[in-house]
């Protein structure tokens, strides 16, 4: 009997949960509709990406790893009005740190040029697709709308040898941008109004990033895409919900251009992130306006934005994987991601001493001229990271909160008479204080007990305790507080459409002191401030002797999980 309910035990703790796609991968697979898993990840170089991106790069990456396929990188480069070699590079960046690796396996849209040219004249010859004179204002009105069907354009029966001409004559450059398209042959009676004769080549005389002058005809969207994926032998085309009502047009494609072992459509639900902003016109608009210093300030969600503030890959492949795969839309609070990074650091951190808002701390009975170091622990919840030594003198600098002259109700920092705790260091009682010629409080003097040296007494305890810096050794630096960048509890947008940006969404504090065992740290390297959360030195603000260090997240979360 104990044997049968171990096994059962150990059977329960098999058993794994799949979403959606896995199941019908694995019914492929079952069916012998594909003999293998070949994903992909395309983006096209138009921007930079955002959290919502890492979640297909993830997803995609994840699934050919699962199923022990292959994963392509491939950028989906037809557009060249709007692609740049920088987005390319940035891109390419932010996939290789997340940890998608796709070794030689980078691809282009625009390596397939040829082929989509070919493509396009099969389809002519097999009579689905003509050349028409439409401009593109006359295309949608002849489109019709949801309730009412389209109707033919005048141009639509053309013979194949003049569609075949005058493709030709666009390839050549013979007409003006805007003056011809070539069009798909599907029914302007559908119910689907993508497959009412879709455009699926458009004249464009513009300098492409990677094909230079070649070409003066581009294909649209969604007759590359399908033929991309087909020639790649792509056998999952993993995608996000708003191209469902395209799916037809993608089986369309493959099946009409007759590819073998067309590839397969599926769509997943896309991460809406509260409280942030990710459209590109949007964030375009703020590093155009200088609202932010590019697309990888700290306060936007960009991929890049993220690793510049000091997230982790493996604190977003966590957030992806509580943020689960699935076929409805629905919005997860940022402070998912928040969490996240604060599960992922709280054991790798040192925890170290900053003060943001320095004001000075004098001993004045510690001897004059003398410095003692203590020894403190990196973490105290992870041992392994051991410990370092702190120097200790007569001039502190102290946060300037843990001061009042009259302490308000319940307030255990230091005020006039009160004892309270250097942190590892010694009990102090604060006798008193200086001020300038407005009244601003600009030294805090005490007394200290040498027998309470660790900040520890068997005799008598103390309720507040307060973080210090040794205040001839302190290495000064700039500091960077984040909010959101928006508050959807207000409306993200204005009323003229434009972004409600929060203007507390950066806060600099430009002379913070900061313990000396930090003078080596370099960019991206993080750490916890005590009371004041996980902060990481700045990659692009940073200077030898004159760090800058970007608040990750705070310490305190209202996420529960």
């Amino acid at each position: 009997m104990a044997e049968n309910i171990n096994t059962t035990a150990n059977e329960e703790e098999a058993v794994v949960s799949k979403n959606f796609i896995e199941m019908e991968i694995e019914k492929d697979l079952a069916e012998g509709n594909y003999t293998h898993v070949q994903t992909r990840f395309p983006p096209e170089p138009n921007g930079y990406l955002h959290i919502g991106h890492a979640k297909s790069i993830l997803l995609n990456y994840g699934l050919s790893q699962e199923y022990g396929g292959k994963f392509n990188f491939r950028f989906d480069d037809t557009n060249p009005t709007k692609e740049k070699t920088e987005f390319v590079e940035s891109i390419t960046a932010d996939v290789k740190w997340l940890g998608a690796d796709f070794e030689d396996r980078l691809f282009f849209a625009s390596d397939y040029f040829d082929k989509m040219y070919e493509c396009a004249v099969f389809l002519i010859k097999k009579g689905k697709a003509y050349v028409d004179d439409l401009s593109a204002e006359e295309i949608r009105a002849y489109r019709g709308t949801l309730t009412e069907p389209g109707k033919n354009s005048p141009y639509r029966d053309r013979s194949v040898e003049e569609n075949l001409q005058m493709f030709e004559d666009m390839k050549n450059g013979k007409y003006e941008d805007g003056s011809k398209v070539l069009r798909a042959k599907i029914d302007m009676a559908s119910p689907n109004i993508n497959m009412r004769d879709p455009v699926i080549y458009r004249v464009a005389h513009m300098t492409h990033h990677r094909t230079g002058d070649k070409w003066c005809i581009y294909p649209m969207y969604d007759f590359a895409h399908p033929i991309e994926d087909a020639v790649e032998h792509i056998t999952h085309s993993i995608c996000t919900l708003e191209f469902e009502d395209h799916r037809p047009l993608y089986d369309w494609v493959v099946r009409e251009c007759e590819f073998s072992e067309p590839p397969r459509q599926i769509e997943f639900a896309k991460l809406y992130l509260t409280n942030v902003v990710t459209g590109k016109r949007y964030i375009k608009k703020l590093v155009e306006d200088g609202i932010v210093d590019g697309w990888d300030d700290p306060r936007l969600v960009t991929i890049a934005a993220l690793r510049r503030r000091g997230f982790t890959p493996s604190s977003i492949q966590k957030f992806i994987e509580l943020c689960g795969v699935s076929k409805s839309d629905s919005s997860v609070d940022y402070a998912m991601l928040e969490y996240c990074i604060r599960e992922d650091l709280k054991l790798k951190n040192k925890r170290v001493s900053a003060i943001l808002n320095p004001i000075r701390l004098i001993i004045d009975n510690y001897p004059e001229g003398e410095t003692e170091y203590l020894e403190v622990s990196n973490n105290q919840e992870n041992p392994e990271l051991g410990s370092r030594m702190v120097p200790f003198s007569r001039e502190l600098f102290i946060e300037s909160e843990d001061f009042m002259e009259e302490p308000v109700k319940k307030y255990f920092r230091l005020f006039p008479g009160n004892e309270v705790r250097l942190m590892n260091a010694y009990f102090v009682t604060c006798t008193g204080c200086e001020k300038d010629a407005d009244g601003n409080v600009t030294v805090v003097h005490a007394t200290y007990d040498p027998a309470t040296r660790g900040g520890n007494c068997d005799t008598r305890k103390v309720k507040g305790t307060v973080q210090w810096v040794n205040a001839p050794t302190a290495l000064r630096a700039e500091v960077r507080l984040y909010e959101n960048i928006v508050d959807e509890e207000k409306g993200k947008l204005n009323e003229d459409g434009t972004l409600n940006l929060n203007p507390h969404s950066l806060t600099v504090l430009k002379d913070c002191a900061i313990e000396p065992s930090l003078k080596d740290a370099v960019a991206f390297d993080s750490f916890q401030f005590v009371r004041n959360g996980y902060f990481c030195v700045d990659c692009k603000d940073s200077e030898p002797g004159k760090p800058v260090f970007n608040r990750i997240v705070s310490l305190k979360s209202s996420f529960k999980i």
